[in-house]
């Protein structure tokens, strides 16, 4: 597995574990964007629109646009990952006790 894949998939997980800590489960793309640095991820915009297409494809989240703002909601399942109830292969599982 390259780098690449490896920091998408640990990418995916934070961004599930942003959304499940957020209220409502909701957030957006630019606070996701400004989040990601926090644990060591610099992903730009783009990466983080790309990220959470990928995770709307798999069923895990749900994206509402306006413009240029991206709305997303985590959903059951994105959840359930970010919590590490249900895994995925393309996801970082996250450790115990994280």
């Amino acid at each position: 597995m390259s780098y690449s894949d490896t920091l998408r998939q640990h990418a995916r997980i934070a961004i599930l574990r942003f959304l499940e800590d957020a209220p409502k489960y909701t957030s957006n793309v630019s606070m996701l964007t400004s989040q990601l640095p926090l644990i060591g991820i610099s992903f730009t915009r783009s990466q983080v629109v790309s990220e959470l297409a990928w995770l709307k494809e798999n069923g895990m989240v749900e994206t509402e646009e306006s413009g240029t703002f991206v709305i997303a909601v985590a959903t059951t399942r994105g959840v359930e990952i970010a919590q590490g109830v249900a895994r995925h292969p393309e996801i970082q599982r996250p450790k115990p006790g994280a």
